[in-house]
């Protein structure tokens, strides 16, 4: 995850709650990518700032580092190393599909970072420098995990070997895809320029509350049946919000409120996220009391990563005929 913003609850419902679960039974390996952030120009001493309070939120939420293994991308060189070697293997066919540059890029493409059109190859370094085999993505990753695939298919056929191994996406069915409080069509996002279109983890009660007030809805009562909801797209988000922070379906919360006006609901709604956020809140304010700790936590974890990916990368870079370090 970038360091470019503060994580919302979108990404929280999204992402962040299953990487947690998937610590048991996985060895999971978790980074805050700020060679990624940078695509886009960050003030220095800011992007340090929101490394350290993107991991405090991190460990916040539950990610163990002593289960598993967090770090900052570029504590570990062997990223970048393998980076360079995809670039030279991707063909620029590939990457001028990728629909997320052309989201991002927008119509001025030509004055956009050559660092933003080529970081879909860092991303399948990030993956393919672990010999990673499983990868939780959104939906909207999807496009760069296939990219992923077809970088290590064509490097194992130039070279006559068979060294990276293929990824699968992890998209559990029941991930939640939280949409903005302003428009129920769009995504929530950490850089949504409206705060008011998100909750961010470290909101405090009164902030949470005050968006869910203001969340847009529509005039009518909240129906029985989710069928219903359809065409209602704020309606059905806040129903979906309350649904995944209670653990309950849609249509548990729907029997609960059929008929029921939006002010108590959002309320209700409100009350939940508090409960459930507050904790994580507090926990990563503590944690960002004592910024040498989170550093050394990091470099821990880049030192535990790096013994990973080493090896993997120095071979890649033999494979391709470079003579030893």
């Amino acid at each position: 995850m970038a360091p470019s913003g503060v994580p919302s609850l979108g990404n929280y419902l999204g992402a962040l709650r299953n990487w947690v679960k998937w610590q048991d039974g996985h060895q999971g390996i978790y980074c805050i990518v700020d060679q990624h952030a940078i695509t886009n120009w960050q003030d220095p001493a800011q992007l340090r700032a929101k490394t350290r309070e993107m991991a405090a939120i991190l460990l916040g939420c539950g990610i163990d580092p002593a289960r598993s293994i967090l770090f900052h991308q570029s504590a570990v060189e062997a990223h970048a190393r393998l980076a360079w070697i995809f670039n030279c293997v991707a063909r620029v066919g590939w990457l001028n599909r990728m629909t997320q540059f052309k989201d991002k890029a927008g119509k001025d493409r030509e004055a956009v970072s050559t660092g933003l059109y080529v970081y879909p190859n860092l991303m399948a370094a990030d993956i393919h420098a672990y010999h990673a085999t499983l990868v939780p993505v959104g939906d909207d990753q999807r496009q760069h995990l296939e990219l992923a695939n077809d970088i290590a298919e064509k490097f194992n056929h130039d070279y006559g070997v068979d060294f990276f191994p293929r990824i699968e996406a992890i998209v559990p069915k029941e991930t939640a895809r939280i949409m903005s409080l302003r428009d129920g069509t769009k995504k929530m996002s950490k850089s949504d320029p409206s705060d008011q279109s998100r909750i961010n983890l470290n909101d405090d009660a009164d902030t949470i509350a005050l968006k869910i007030r203001r969340a847009k809805t529509d005039p009518a009562p909240l129906p029985e049946t989710t069928g219903e909801l359809a065409n209602r797209p704020e309606a059905a988000n806040l129903v979906g919000i309350f649904a995944a922070i209670t653990d309950r379906t849609s249509e548990a919360v729907l029997a609960e409120f059929a008929g029921s006006g939006f002010g108590p609901f959002k309320e209700r709604l409100g009350e939940a996220l508090v409960a459930h956020i507050m904790p994580i809140k507090r926990e990563a304010e503590r944690l960002l009391a004592d910024t040498a700790h989170i550093d050394q936590l990091l470099q821990e974890g880049g030192r535990r990563a790096a013994k990973i990916a080493n090896p993997i990368v120095a071979e890649a870079e033999r494979i391709v005929g470079f003579l030893p370090r």
